[in-house]
């Protein structure tokens, strides 16, 4: 069948960014352990498996602060049951990440054993990394954004990666036991326990602009953890990017991955929670999604497939079971790690999403082709779509129409990203 011609589309987005970010991350760290570190002492730095903007760059320098606090810094990894829940996956998800001892400039300590440091008021037990409650400090780095299951006021941030991240498998399997709802109450429980009998010294909270970039950090004391998490969170509400339509009838995926977000795809980005008891998000609506590459970031951890309806052959074949198992079974949301029907190569698997819809939309489909949910500032949509985004304000067309390009295999010809629209000011 003849596939719609593509326009290329760029989105004005939050462009704010920290300035000098290593020099801002080692002036702030350095001020808040004035006084609170004896020589000698080791500290632990908490590290997820988030795909955080300049997550090795602020490791590393929050390492050189507690150096000339006089501490001895090492990285534990605090991600849960990421990494096949295993200390060796969880240093190959640091280091996909670059953060490596030789960059960090620290050692890395990973562990998947843990204590119990307490319990909540209602009795679920309360546990720690076993090397990080064995430091004489914790210092927990994370992204603050929207989480991919909920809504509330404490949502993925320091409190996630305190209670579930420190936690490692062990808390990750009892939060995740009571659902969305439970996470959504837990999260917060569990994390006041550890705030208060943990060595925790600080909090680096990040939130990012529209570009993948840093655009503000907030280095925060114990105290100030929660409250400054809610504020932080409310901004990132404010200035999400996504994608600037209602309903559409295709949505293809070029990659998903771990790397690109906790579910593969942003469900914010997509319009999918998938999670029983949970309302969905209330746009965009979109018929059918298609996915077609899984990242080599990800390790074959394909979480998250699931939220779509057809995957190509090559995405299929990069899955790793064993690892989406244990990463799907730890969240509980099972739907998300079913497999959707597979299409021998990326050419099939978008005209079978075309061909499925009903004949007036299949003759002019609303189609939009995006490079990941991470990336929304420049995707392409079909011609299906022009009008409304002529009558977009932050929207500006960049080319002429073109038709798909795929190699003789079937395979989508790769999407180049250009340059970033600074938002108005």
């Amino acid at each position: 069948m003849d596939l719609p011609l593509m326009v290329r589309v760029r989105q004005r987005l939050d462009d704010r960014v920290v300035i000098d970010l290593d020099s801002v991350v080692l002036r702030q760290v350095e001020r808040h352990l004035e006084g609170k570190i004896r020589p000698g002492q080791a500290i632990a730095i908490a590290v997820g498996s988030r795909g955080v903007a300049n997550i090795a760059r602020i490791v590393r320098s929050t390492a050189e602060a507690v150096r000339r606090a006089g501490g001895s810094p090492f990285v534990v990894p605090a991600m849960g049951s990421h990494g096949g829940a295993t200390a060796e996956g969880q240093v190959a998800v640091l280091a996909s990440l670059g953060v490596t001892e030789a960059f960090v400039r620290c050692p890395i300590r990973a562990s998947m054993d843990v204590v119990q440091i307490g319990a909540t008021d209602d009795g679920m037990p309360v546990y720690l990394d076993r090397n990080a409650a064995e430091a004489d400090g914790i210092i927990v780095i994370n992204r603050v954004k929207k989480h991919t299951d909920f809504r509330g006021e404490i949502e993925s941030g320091l409190m996630k990666m305190i209670a579930i991240g420190l936690g490692k498998k062990a808390q990750a399997d009892l939060i995740h036991a009571h659902g969305a709802e439970g996470i959504k109450r837990y999260v917060p429980l569990v994390a006041r326990v550890t705030l208060a009998r943990a060595p925790i010294l600080l909090g680096i909270a990040t939130r990012e602009n529209g570009y993948e970039e840093t655009a503000e950090v907030a280095v925060l004391e114990p105290g100030e953890i929660e409250e400054g998490e809610r504020r932080l969170l409310r901004r990132n509400k404010r200035t999400y990017p996504g994608l600037p339509f209602d309903e559409l009838d295709v949505l293809v995926v070029d990659w998903i991955g771990k790397d690109i977000s906790g579910t593969g795809m942003d469900t914010n980005v997509i319009g999918r929670f998938r999670v029983p008891g949970q309302p969905e998000p209330r746009r965009p609506r979109i018929r059918t999604i298609v996915a077609l590459g899984l990242t080599e970031a990800s390790h074959g951890n394909a979480v998250g497939v699931g939220l779509a309806d057809l995957i190509s052959r090559r995405l299929r074949d990069r899955i790793d079971e064993a690892v989406t198992a244990v990463n799907v079974i730890t969240s509980g949301f099972l739907d998300r790690g079913k497999i959707p029907i597979t299409l021998p190569d990326d050419r099939t698997a978008i005209e079978t999403a075309i061909l499925r819809l009903p004949p007036s939309a299949r003759a002019r489909p609303r189609l939009v082709r995006i490079h990941d949910t991470l990336h929304c500032a420049e995707f392409e949509v079909s011609e299906g779509l022009l009008e409304e985004v002529a009558r977009h304000p932050r929207l500006t067309v960049v080319g002429e129409p073109h038709p798909m390009a795929f190699d003789a295999t079937g395979t989508i010809i790769p999407m180049r990203l250009g340059e970033r629209v600074p938002a108005p000011t």
